[in-house]
């Protein structure tokens, strides 16, 4: 509404208004309006209530090195600096009928200016000054970022002494109520875990059940607690005791599975060291399984490499999770919250930033805090980075089996950002696995964290490496596994491969073809399936850019064909499965025969590992055929000659300089036989040494590239400086920002909401103000817009909009917060081509388009000529 002016009156300043009427909260009525919540002193004990609530249920071994007496008072006094006249001014201006500056204390008080210190977060870092080497730190961020300013608590901005005085009053209150004191926070990592917790606090002390509790008295506050915090998920674990591998997971162990799991005694970094297929995954679920069992953590996550990676991941952990829990553990409810799995989980109350609209809705981040998760290594990298909520992740791994699948040699940036994430995480008593095929072993001591090794490592494969607690390194080999060999052919001609595969599929082999490129694999799937109606064969295209919904259906159809136990339906026909590294990362499928194009040795590896993976399906292979993979890569001296022509795409995705390394290793080769050459040819394309010419130019290059990529992951590292929102530092690593687009056939709004129509020519409706009518039909909604999504690079999305223009989403989706690339959204038309909510469509010469058989397509128009770099 519109407010008279008032005259400033700085003698009225020094009235302070009583702490029972500082409010903390409003609330909305039906209607929208806001109306008084509860007050800061409510507020903040209810969140100290919660804290106690959330670390009773921790086991006593993480209490007492974690989370110490006192925790509690920590997450409490979190909002104290909203005892402040710039803070109660603003939020007095949010309630209906309030005239501005008109309560007594506030004449002169100006919300805008809260911008300069971080807004009440800043003040409760100032109040505090003095309490411990991190505690004002801890307060500061609890909103997700550090706030960097040099006021004192008894300046004039924040209210001088008489407002310092209140809020002083407010800790003694708090004090008391909680019978706690300051706690002693050790270091920094200490102090990452004890600000998740007050912001977890935080979250579900603000949910709707404590929204009308300055009605109810304190009493019934500790009872609301307790179910606002068993609402949130944050339930533990009932395992059940004395399972045998066999009992899980239906077979007997091999002889490296079982060393994983017998040497797995203590917290501490494991790596399992086995070639593609041999059930790493398994072995450390069952280890993971023996620590929960035992009681020595408390809870899984289990990280895959990135987001190109298949979500069929989830249902093999979703099994063995069915099988560990017993019957009556309500987290067998939700399993775990991710993909569609998570998007009907409609249960769980994470208080105010887990609601649909707020970052945390989505399940990637707010696995972490489950008992049992799946997502991508980027979630727990963040937990070390100086990035906005990276603590919270922190809390949230506390104490758990961390399991990091796929890790490779290649990434420096990762790479970096994983030794620190280890360190991090064995500080935090956690039990990391680090499952992985292809790591040299430089790789392995720098993951490990070896600095000095007594005696030399081993190099023997498979190989499990430990680091327990008292920072020695063990070794344990493995018995050798029996050599298979696969027939390698090195192709300079794509007709000759595009030919070659649908005689085979003609044939009734199944065919993987694997590209670096989404843009790379469209166009072979466009070419194979032009032509596959002529040899009888069935194609189909997986990659990262289809909508959710879209790539969960692809993904289920391949998987009851090429997956285990699939054998009638892969003996139907042949069928060409062409993909990007999706097909190599985490999806169980067997192929017959394998087109790849060149890429880094690791990488080629995990690609072969789908050849002829599950064995029972030998005998039912076509005749005359073998394990084979065509490399599709020009001879080595033609790519010297003119790099950027022949790596095309690829040197986009991966650096040149590795590209030529692996193919001067490979390029010799008519067989490899695996596992046993799996180490060797690792060794030779990474070892260092003097190169010559081009190779040496391109070397210099990697290592600058390098040098500019560590020294990003250590300004993540750092705790001090301005703190990086989620979006820009989860994709540091590549230099290119990313955006999330919902992509429908129309937007129309109506009196009381707006109708959007899917690309399935489904529709839902979108109420204004169903947050306040039906809370579950509200996430159900918010589910299914999410389901149509997909994360792209930003140059690559339609242009960005007016915020205004997105108003219907606001409290649906997540639109981005201050710095954070914007949601977009991309209305797909009849003809499949993408515009914009307002109409616009082409970006430079390029046009959008969209359909379920291509996914997210970018294409040069008639006009346009030059092809943009890495598109």
């Amino acid at each position: 509404m519109i407010r008279p002016k008032k005259l400033n009156n700085h003698n009225s300043q020094q009235e302070i208004i009583p702490l029972s009427e500082c409010l903390a909260k409003t609330i909305e009525n039906e209607n929208g309006e806001k109306e008084p919540g509860i007050n800061v002193e409510t507020h903040c004990y209810i969140v100290g209530l919660v804290a106690q609530e959330l670390i009773s249920r921790l086991p006593k071994w993480l209490r007492k090195s974690l989370f110490p007496a006192g925790s509690e008072l920590l997450a409490a006094a979190h909002d104290i600096g909203k005892v402040s006249p710039t803070f109660q001014e603003k939020i007095h201006r949010a309630i209906e009928g309030y005239y501005d500056n008109s309560l007594p204390g506030l004449n002169s008080a100006n919300p805008e200016i809260e911008k300069q210190w971080s807004g009440h977060a800043g003040v409760s870092k100032a109040a505090v000054v003095g309490a411990g080497k991190y505690i004002p730190e801890i307060l500061g961020r609890h909103h997700g970022k550090s706030s960097n300013h040099f006021y004192l608590a008894t300046d004039e901005v924040f209210g001088g002494k008489g407002w310092q005085l209140r809020r002083e009053e407010l800790l003694t209150v708090l004090k008391k109520k909680l019978v706690s004191d300051w706690p002693v926070v050790k270091d920094e990592i200490h102090a990452s875990v004890l600000s998740g917790l007050t912001t977890v606090a935080d979250w579900i002390g603000s949910g709707s059940r404590f929204d009308l509790l300055k009605d109810k008295p304190g009493e019934s506050w500790k009872e609301i607690a307790v179910l606002a915090v068993d609402e949130a998920g944050f339930l533990p674990p009932q395992i059940r005791p004395d399972l045998s591998f066999v009992d899980i997971f239906g077979f007997e162990t091999r002889p490296a599975q079982k060393q994983l799991i017998d040497v797995l005694t203590d917290t501490g970094a494991y790596v399992m060291e086995a070639p593609m297929g041999l059930g790493k995954t398994e072995a450390a679920l069952y280890a993971a399984y023996k620590t929960m069992a035992q009681q020595h953590s408390t809870g899984l996550y289990f990280a895959l490499p990135t987001q190109l990676t298949s979500n069929k991941i989830h249902s093999r952990v979703n099994d063995f999770l069915l099988k560990i829990l017993k019957q009556e553990d309500p987290n067998r409810r939700a399993l775990l919250l991710h993909g569609s799995a998570w998007l009907h989980n409609t249960h769980t109350e994470m208080g105010e930033e887990g609601q649909p609209g707020k970052s945390w809705f989505s399940s990637n981040k707010r696995g972490l805090l489950a008992p049992f998760a799946v997502g991508t290594v980027d979630q727990a990298l963040m937990g070390v980075m100086n990035v906005k909520h990276g603590f919270v992740r922190t809390f949230g791994l506390a104490g758990k089996v961390v399991i990091l699948d796929e890790v490779h040699t290649y990434d420096s940036y990762t790479g970096t950002l994983l030794d620190n994430l280890v360190k991090a995480l064995r500080e935090i008593h956690c039990t990391v696995i680090i499952l992985s095929a292809t790591l040299t072993q430089e790789r392995r001591d720098s993951i490990l964290g070896v600095q000095i090794k007594t005696c030399p490592a081993s190099k023997a494969y498979p190989l499990i490496s430990a680091v327990k607690n008292k920072d020695e390194v063990h070794e344990w080999e493995v018995e050798k596994i029996p050599d298979i060999t696969v027939t390698l052919a090195h192709i300079a001609d794509d007709e000759r491969a595009l030919n070659e595969a649908l005689e085979r599929a003609g044939s009734g082999q199944q065919v993987l073809w694997i590209e670096n490129t989404v843009a790379e694999a469209q166009n072979v799937y466009r070419m194979l399936s032009a032509r596959a109606q002529n040899f009888q064969c069935e194609t189909g295209l997986i990659h990262s850019r289809f909508i959710a919904i879209d790539r969960d259906k692809k993904e289920n159809y391949w998987i009851d064909i090429l997956g285990k136990g699939k054998q009638a339906k892969r003996q139907e026909r042949g069928r060409i499965l062409v993909g990007t590294q999706v097909l190599e990362q985490s999806l169980d499928i067997d192929a017959d025969f394998l087109i790849t194009r060149l890429a880094p040795t690791d990488m080629l590896l995990q690609r072969m590992g789908r050849l002829w993976r599950h064995r029972e399906n030998d005998s039912l292979r076509p005749k005359n055929t073998h394990q084979e993979a065509w490399i599709l890569t020009q001879p080595l001296n033609a790519v010297i000659q003119d790099y950027k022509k022949h790596l095309g795409k690829s040197r986009f995705v991966y650096m040149p300089f590795i590209l030529l390394k692996t193919l001067e290793v490979w390029q010799s080769l008519d067989k490899v036989l695996l596992p046993g050459q799996i180490r060797d040819l690792l060794e030779k394309t990474y070892k260092e040494r003097r190169e010559q010419s081009l190779l040496q130019e391109l070397k210099e290059e990697v290592k600058k590239q390098r040098e500019k990529l560590e020294r990003f992951a250590l300004l993540g590292l750092a705790t001090g400086g301005n703190t990086l929102p989620e979006s820009k530092a989860s994709t540091r690593y590549s230099e290119i920002e990313s955006c999330e687009i919902l992509l429908v056939r129309s937007v129309s709004a109506e009196n009381k909401g707006t109708v959007v129509r899917f690309l399935d020519n489904t529709q839902i409706f979108l109420p204004k103000n169903i947050r306040y009518t039906d809370k579950r039909e509200w996430k159900k909604l918010s589910a299914r817009l999410i389901q149509n999504t997909l994360k792209i690079p930003e140059k690559q999305a339609p242009a960005q909009t007016n915020r205004k223009a997105l108003n219907w989403l606001e409290g649906f989706v997540y639109l981005g917060g201050e710095d954070e690339n914007p949601f977009r959204v991309g209305i797909v038309h009849d003809s499949c081509e993408i515009f914009g909510i307002t109409g616009n469509t082409e970006i430079d010469g390029y046009s959008l388009s969209y359909n379920e058989s291509f996914g997210y397509e970018i294409k040069k128009t008639g006009s346009h000529t030059e092809n943009k770099e890495g598109w």
